[in-house]
């Protein structure tokens, strides 16, 4: 198993009111401050999404000058979009393919691009598309497309939801055939979709290491019959859970029971409209309540979140190795952690935790590429 961490600056009201000025800045290069520290400390990938509009869950809209500025500060962390929104009216797809191009090349070959269409009609809408269900045709059009753009001098594209006369899209990706390429995925039918279009998975763990099983099995028994729209297969589940890695246990939990994991939690259902809402979430502006000490310790105990000493939190992540997945990232951020607990969390779970799991300092992504493709893959 891999571990990468996912950027998102969200910004409660708890730290605007706090430094209405600043607050904004701050959190920002205190995700910057993070992603290095996880770069020092040994974890792989750092995904940033992309989310336009929502006050509070995300102030994250312009994640490829993010992840440009990442590229520059970090040296081995593979830096990844997660997602690009590729639906024609937020993003035209040459520009998709231009952006994943030039991070590419300015990563030295870290970027993954990871794609989506949005799951808030609050961001549809401000872009004028009114019917969500449309997102789902505008996407299988684009994904497709992507590789062809890179790949010829002369592309040229007439659908339903783009069009444009033969151009040369440039700069060609630095990575041969192009990034690796990803999708964001929920329920059962887009983890099939992902795996026999030969796309990695990006997803959440909404619910317990078990509710999450059915779905990588599915994405795993239908891999093995993938039809590639890229130039090979990316067999991989990423995971986004919460991490709190300390040596002492005590002082993660307590900590663990006041950063508003559960306000964030209230958030996602307040605006990412088109995910099934369970029934425990409540109506919006009612909120989840924060957890106890005694609530963490059943979760810990059960082996359901990353929180506690380094024992503990390898026992928790063996639940999500054990089910499948192949990458477990951590949002911290999405919570208002202190930036230092953040870092300090990330260089004990890379010092106690992440080399019990992974011992190979070459990325999934790089060496199924490479062992697919073979010489090929090179540069």
């Amino acid at each position: 198993m891999e571990f990468g961490i996912f950027n998102s600056l969200y910004l409660p009201r708890r730290l605007s009111e706090r430094d209405p000025r600043n607050a904004e800045h701050n959190r920002l290069m205190d995700e910057v401050a993070w992603t290095r520290a996880a770069d020092r400390a040994g974890f792989k990938y750092t995904w940033a999404t992309e989310h336009h509009f929502l006050d509070e869950y995300s102030h994250l809209s312009a994640n490829e000058s993010f992840l440009a500025y990442l590229a520059g500060v970090t040296e081995r962390i593979h830096i990844g979009s997660g997602i690009f929104n590729i639906t024609p009216p937020v993003n035209h797809p040459a520009r998709i393919a231009e952006r994943a191009a030039m991070l590419d090349h300015l990563s030295g070959g870290r970027f993954e691009l990871g794609m989506g269409r949005g799951s808030s009609t609050t961001e549809q809408r401000g872009f004028g598309i009114t019917d969500p269900d449309l997102t789902k045709k505008m996407f299988d059009e684009v994904v497709a497309e992507l590789p062809k753009m890179w790949a010829d001098s002369e592309y040229e594209h007439d659908g339903e939801f783009f069009s444009m006369p033969a151009r040369n899209v440039l700069p060609k990706p630095y990575t041969r055939p192009h990034p690796p390429m990803w999708v964001a995925a929920g329920n059962p039918g887009t983890f099939e979709k992902a795996a026999r279009m030969g796309l990695g998975v990006l997803c959440f763990a909404h619910g317990t290491p078990d509710q999450l099983a059915p779905l990588i099995e599915i994405y795993k028994k239908n891999i093995e019959k993938a039809e590639p729209v890229g130039g090979y297969v990316n067999n991989n589940v990423m995971v986004t859970s919460q991490m709190l890695c300390l040596e002492d246990g005590a002082r993660a939990r307590e900590i663990a029971t006041d950063i508003t994991m559960s306000y964030q939690n209230s958030l996602v259902y307040r605006y990412l409209d088109t995910f099934p809402k369970p029934a425990y979430i409540p109506d919006w502006p009612q909120v989840l309540p924060e957890p106890t000490v005694e609530l963490l310790d059943l979760a810990i105990g059960a082996g359901h979140i990353v929180i506690g000493d380094p024992q503990e939190c390898e026992r928790a992540v063996r639940t999500y190795a054990d089910i499948g997945a192949d990458q477990l990232t951590f949002g911290m951020l999405s919570t208002t952690m202190p930036v230092e607990v953040a870092c300090e969390a990330v260089e004990v779970f890379g010092r106690h935790v992440l080399p019990i799991f992974d011992r190979d300092p070459v990325h999934s992504t790089t060496r199924q590429r490479a062992a697919q493709l073979g010489d090929d893959a090179a540069g």
